[in-house]
């Protein structure tokens, strides 16, 4: 299916807690349903992942889920998410991963018959297409151990099932670097596109064999990527921000066939895709610092329905495991916007303001997210005719936005990345309006050792 309206066109609307389009577990919790639910993201302290270390791998996701699960027990949370990221041997070797999701959903219904938490798993089996150098997208050993942990965790009971995806990733990195628009949407929205098409058709289908739900996508290994970049000072903010307004248009395609959300946490992205879908959608930020930094740390809770952490290690903290520690900070998050939100829609528009404007002038890679942005590019991709178009649609609205925010003095842009607006937007004007034409000049510039056309349905 393809997307023509907004299922959310008042910034306000587009809110913490709140989804027209709310999923619901087995347990019965409602997301997106009025209440917030933290969703917690945890994997191992450094140590080698093989046979002879597995039985201390599978100690330690037990001892991580009953910590944390307790401490949510503790603190009365209405719910939790536990979202599973696979380490790569625990795709590459599939009962390896199916292991651990069975001890996290044990884990899961011990602590649901001791105090009550409903609890509900997200398997996200690590994409590990790319460790084949050309990738091979749509076969392989590593696609087929994919699709086995997929089929398996989802008859186990995990029923949330998600990917950060990296098709198109072998020609975005050098995008990235080389500060290459036309390159990026070529990635995200044409080689991003196909695969998401050909994965999400995949998973889908392992979804309704086993009664699951396709949760969603995420573009981190594109824009979180640009991101992390960006903090270091790499590559200019505007930039990555940009680039952030076009990795919309790559992740929507799982919505397109049939994902419900909600959507990934590391996907900041997801408030444009919230604005299109109306399906909840996981957000990650200040908590998010145990894994990387970002510049919108209150902004990306403003239309959370799920608030994450991203992944932490499990290592000793002064207050105890950093999962569980994490589990308390989350709780608290989750517990002032509830809080809020009972207050009625006034109060629960306030503390969405107050998210906003903390961060929304400081960065354009915040702006660029804010409801009011995130409502304005959604626009932009569903006027579209094509994947391609609302690529370059949604970046010319994010560069206008960001010159207008910029000009009114709304957003602050370091004075040597002024020079990109006009960058960023010359870029685009030489960009032609025919896909098929946009496709042979990208395919001709490309380096034909690093990506194969084929494994995207293109010609060579």
């Amino acid at each position: 299916m393809r997307y023509r309206s907004l299922a959310i066109s008042d910034p306000v609307e587009l809110t913490f807690g709140l989804a027209p389009h709310p999923v619901t577990t087995r347990s019965g919790m409602v997301i997106g349903g009025g209440t917030v639910y933290p969703e917690l993201n945890f994997t191992l302290p450094p140590m080698a992942i093989e046979a002879g270390t597995f039985d201390e791998v599978r100690r330690i996701y037990g001892r991580i889920i009953e910590g944390a699960l307790r401490r949510a027990a503790d603190l009365e949370v209405p719910g939790v998410v536990i979202e599973f990221e696979t380490l790569p041997p625990m795709t590459e070797f599939p009962q390896w991963g199916l292991d651990i999701a069975k001890i996290l959903l044990d884990g899961m219904a011990r602590e649901n018959d001791r105090s009550g938490v409903r609890s509900v798993l997200r398997m996200t089996p690590n994409d590990n297409r790319e460790f084949e150098r050309p990738p091979l997208m749509r076969r392989g050993r590593y696609w087929e151990a994919m699709l086995e942990l997929f089929e398996g965790s989802a008859a186990a009971g995990a029923e949330l099932l998600s990917i950060e995806s990296v098709g198109g990733k072998e020609l975005h990195d050098d995008a990235l670097v080389n500060g290459d628009l036309a390159a990026s949407i070529f990635s995200l929205c044409i080689l991003g596109e196909r695969d998401m098409r050909f994965l999400w058709t995949h998973l889908k289908e392992i979804a309704d064999r086993h009664g699951v739900k396709c949760a969603g996508d995420t573009a981190c290994g594109f824009g979180n990527t640009a991101m992390v970049l960006a903090e270091q000072k790499m590559i200019p903010r505007l930039f990555a921000a940009v680039v952030r307004a076009v990795t919309a248009v790559r992740s929507l395609v799982a919505y397109e066939c049939g994902a419900v959300g909600p959507g990934k946490d590391c996907g900041y992205e997801n408030p444009i895709l919230k604005a299109i879908t109306g399906f909840p959608m996981a957000m990650e930020g200040k908590t998010s610092a145990c894994a990387h930094l970002s510049p919108m740390g209150n902004l990306s809770a403003a239309c959370c329905d799920t608030w994450s952490n991203e992944s932490v290690q499990d290592i000793k903290l002064l207050g105890g495991m950093a999962p569980t520690c994490y589990m308390e900070q989350l709780a608290y998050d989750c517990r002032l916007m509830n809080t809020a939100r009972s207050h009625g829609p006034a109060a629960a528009a306030q503390l969405q303001r107050w998210l906003v404007e903390s961060d929304v002038a400081t960065d354009p890679q915040a702006f660029i997210i804010s409801p009011a942005s995130s409502v304005e590019l959604a626009r932009a991709i569903v006027g579209s005719d094509s994947h391609y178009h609302a690529g370059l649609a949604v970046a010319r609205k994010a560069v206008d936005l960001l010159r207008t925010a910029h000009e009114e003095g709304k957003l602050r842009v370091a004075p040597n990345e002024v020079i990109w607006f006009d960058t960023l937007q010359d870029t685009l004007d030489e960009l032609p309006d025919s896909e098929s034409e946009f496709i042979g000049r990208q395919l001709a510039l490309a380096d034909r050792s690093r990506f194969l056309p084929e494994e995207y349905g293109l010609q060579g």
